[in-house]
């Protein structure tokens, strides 16, 4: 057999064609002279078709009956090299199946785990490395897979420069009780919570950049949101003011969602995600809310039938319940704009005449997804940054480098961060933001 594959997705461009697959059998059925074989390769699942009778005919009658025997023993995950006639199938949603006309079997599988039937959540999770294998979770890291090359793409056609951020930091970006500590040679060291502070130097040096990278946050979380370790990508960009960096916000979500409906097609009817909701993102403008004006209206709307939220009041943070309520509320992505500083890091700078709220919005997304992207404009000033810095209780001294920035050519600057697996459970339309990561080691355990 030729060794010169093609992919499953790509089997559109070869009908009538006789072709070669690597693949593993998903599943398999039929009866008498016929079997099915439910075949992946990681680009696409789809149905090969094997008749008795057309192997006896190409194979003579003993090598014929012995590799269709073969064919009808298959077992779940056992790799195999298929060669047969590409058709079209207008039955299927794939559109396409295949004839085999031979087939050799790379890899046996024996008592694969997973099967066809219902299996729990916990059994699911402890076998991630073998549930990866299954139609949903490929969809999924597909979408994962579109959102990261076309935030690549957004960035390297906005000026953008890719600038790597440590992992291992000397500093806290976040709130310090969330940090990992590990032993540096003998001195504390912390696994990083964003980048952000990294980057800005990288700002000051060659103007727009952005990393993408894992981040860690020690938080024993028992929401569907969070999880201790995730990629996270920050951006920063000097001489933008806080609107306008909402206008980039806006534009890089919208190309993230849009190059997944470009690259992804597939992955998205797979899950049934709606991708007129999609679309209506993209086309929309979407909200802008001032924090103020959106506790003002939870409260209107508290002892609404349909809200399961508990009262808030000014200064309160949102809980995931707020947080759904409002952007349901627009039914389309939703900033919200200038929270109170108590709430806030201390490096976001203050809205003009209002010290008490700082100029930053927290993107959220509609359908229950809450928060994708966490943005404000920074502190520019030296000797407020150091004092906020001493308000939170940090040691100047760890961050020497940070207040070194507002000492030597300080510019007006802003910038965001987007978490990965947050913006594919949102595009996804996933329950559940453990289903768009692949191997969750870090995650507290949570009820399904």
């Amino acid at each position: 057999m030729s060794k010169d594959y093609i992919s499953i997705i790509d089997v559109k461009n070869h009908v009538g064609e006789e072709v070669t697959i690597g693949a593993w059998v998903a599943n398999k059925s039929g009866k008498g002279k016929i079997a099915f074989l439910q075949l992946r390769d990681g680009t696409a699942f789809f149905q090969a078709v094997a008749f008795k009778p057309n192997f006896i005919e190409k194979f003579g009658e003993e090598a014929g009956l012995e590799k269709f025997n073969t064919i009808k023993h298959l077992n779940q995950e056992t790799a195999i090299e298929i060669k047969g006639i590409v058709k079209e199938d207008k039955r299927s949603k794939f559109g396409y199946e295949l004839d085999a006309t031979d087939l050799k079997v790379i890899g046996t599988s024996d008592n694969y785990p997973i099967t066809p039937k219902e299996h729990g959540t916990d059994f699911l999770m402890d076998h991630r490395h073998l549930w990866l294998r299954s139609r949903k979770q490929m969809a999924i890291m597909q979408i994962r897979n579109a959102v990261i090359y076309a935030s690549y793409e957004f960035f390297d056609q906005n000026g953008f420069v890719k600038f790597d951020s440590p992992i291992l930091s000397g500093n806290a970006a976040e709130n310090t009780t969330d940090l990992f500590e590990t032993d540096y040679f003998g001195e504390p060291a912390f696994l990083s919570q964003s980048g952000q502070l990294y980057l800005e130097a990288g700002a000051m040096a060659f103007g727009r950049v952005f990393d993408f990278g894992p981040v860690f946050r020690a938080e024993k979380s028992k929401t569907r949101r969070h999880l201790t370790e995730f990629w996270m990508m920050d951006a920063e960009y000097p001489f933008l003011s806080h609107e306008q960096s909402l206008d980039l916000q806006e534009a890089y979500v919208k190309a993230l969602i849009q190059g997944v409906l470009d690259r992804a097609p597939q992955a998205l009817g797979i899950l049934e995600r709606d991708t007129a909701l999609l679309r209506k993102y993209i086309a929309q403008p979407f909200k802008r809310v001032s924090y103020d004006d959106a506790i003002t209206l939870l409260q209107e709307h508290e002892e609404d039938e349909d809200t399961d939220y508990e009262h808030i009041e000014h200064g309160d943070d949102f809980g995931s319940p707020h947080e759904t309520w409002i952007s349901n509320y627009f039914g389309i992505p939703t900033f919200v704009v200038n929270y109170p500083a108590s709430l806030k890091a201390f490096y976001m700078k203050p809205v003009p005449g209002n010290p008490d709220r700082v100029l930053c919005a927290d993107l959220l997304a509609p359908e229950g997804y809450g928060e994708i992207i966490g943005g404000s404009e920074r502190e520019t000033d030296y000797d407020t940054l150091l004092a906020k810095i001493k308000e939170n209780g940090l040691n100047p001294d760890d961050y020497a480098f940070y207040l070194d920035l507002r000492q030597y050519g300080s510019v007006p600057h802003c910038g965001f961060g987007l978490g990965l697996e947050r913006m594919v459970t949102f595009v996804a339309g996933t329950k559940h933001i453990r289903e768009a990561i692949p191997f969750p080691r870090m995650l507290h355990r949570i009820e399904p």
